[in-house]
């Protein structure tokens, strides 16, 4: 053995002493080392036990056997059992890659420049038996979720760790027997009178999450009272397979264009949650599924509140980047509003220009969509100019009325 690795040897004790006085400081819920001899003890084996084996396996660059993998991942049954959540298992991860890699550093320093050939060799095991470790860690902690841990709460568990990019989700998705996409279309559903939560959960979440193939879960209530569930639908759904798709032929002008399967799920929850509600959609690749996360939340936050319907389907980027940009601009918004505020004044003329945009202006479809006569629709398109100084039907009428409609039928301005 060389004298990197004997000193690493002999360090081991002190190492891993100091690895479990880190985690019982800086991880929260592993302050309860302070109070459990027993647990501490444990925990102390098993970092001691790691640094040993590191040693006698790295200077041939041997690999973890089946039983030392078996070994971490009964260390990671052992936390999962102990209650430990996703975001303190991930910085065990983090604080113990860490601290080992401290520990080569300081072994290396040691020699006085010296073992350098060693030093690569640790390097050159490291990589691929940490991540194998690390995996081993995460099956075991998985093990004990699948088996104590409700479908529904698996499934929370499989979103949050998707949005947060933590690598447990693989794991996650084989334990519900959920194939993991490349690429998700982030849906946030914004509800201003949300249901109680446990009724969504308990009686339809699961028959929803089963039958789209797609993570769902409750997201942040808002100060006033207002809430939001988040889906995430799969890019490869099978309703939308690649030979269904167009090639394209030059850069993708529609920013976040939702998969055609999206509407389905949202028809489908908008019907379950029983209200009206905002949809707003982003698609993004896995490693950026948390800004995609984001920008769906302000596209729900600017889209008008809906009822389930057939017709009801989500609003991506390009159909709200005006009410997006308009709600940065104090003074524009201040202006849509009192547009908004005459044309409130008429008779249903928010509803009938609502109805009437949504139609691509054909009035024939416009008048049947409100159950009118296409005169009384004209009457009313008549009105709105009247009130506005500004022809519905028009260009102008098309950008600035549409954008008071959507901003008004929103809830922005209550």
């Amino acid at each position: 053995m060389g004298s990197l690795f004997a000193e690493l040897a002999r360090q081991a004790s002190t190492n891993a002493r100091r690895e479990v006085e880190t985690y019982a400081r800086e991880i929260a819920e592993f302050g309860f080392l302070d109070k459990d001899p027993r647990a501490r003890a444990e925990t102390l084996d098993h970092s001691v036990w790691l640094r040993h084996r590191t040693v006698e396996l790295s200077p041939d660059n041997d690999e973890l056997r089946d039983h030392d993998l078996e070994y971490i991942a009964s260390m990671g049954e052992l936390r999962a059992g102990a209650g430990m959540s996703l975001d303190a298992r991930q910085e065990v991860l983090r604080v113990h890659t860490a601290l080992m890699l401290r520990e080569i550093n300081e072994a290396t320093d040691a020699q006085r420049g010296g073992g350098v050939e060693e030093l690569m060799r640790m390097m050159t095991w490291f990589a691929p038996q940490g991540e194998r470790g690390i995996g081993a860690y995460r099956q075991g902690f998985v093990r004990v979720l699948r088996r104590r841990m409700p479908y529904v709460e698996q499934v929370v568990l499989l979103a949050r760790s998707l949005l947060n990019g933590d690598p447990i989700a693989a794991e996650l998705a084989e334990a519900i027997d959920m194939e993991l996409s490349d690429r998700y279309a982030v849906t946030v559903f914004r509800l201003p009178d949300p249901p109680p939560v446990d009724r969504i959960l308990e009686n339809e979440i699961e028959t929803l999450v089963k039958s789209h193939r797609a993570p769902i879960l409750w997201g942040s209530r808002g100060g006033d009272g207002s809430g939001e569930l988040i889906a995430l639908v799969p890019g490869n759904s099978g309703a939308a397979r690649a030979e269904d798709v167009p090639p394209r032929t030059g850069p993708d002008l529609l920013p976040d264009l939702a998969p055609e399967h999206v509407a389905d799920l949202v028809r489908d929850v908008a019907q379950a949650l029983g209200r009206p509600c905002a949809v707003g959609t982003a698609t993004a690749p896995l490693p950026e599924l948390s800004d995609a996360l984001d920008r769906a939340r302000r596209i729900s936050a600017t889209a008008p509140l809906r009822r389930a319907s057939a017709r009801l389907r989500p609003h991506t980027l390009a159909d709200l980047f005006v009410e997006l940009a308009v709600a940065d601009v104090p003074f524009v918004d201040a202006w849509l509003r009192a547009l908004s505020d005459r044309l409130a004044t008429g008779p249903d003329l928010l509803v009938t220009l609502d109805v009437y945009y949504r139609h691509d202006m054909h009035r024939g479809a416009t008048a049947t969509a409100l159950n009118v006569h296409t005169r009384t629709l004209d009457y009313r398109l008549r009105r709105a100019r009247e009130l506005t100084g500004i022809d519905p039907g028009s260009t102008r009428g098309v950008r600035t009325l549409g954008a008071a409609v959507t901003r008004r039928l929103s809830g922005a301005w209550r």
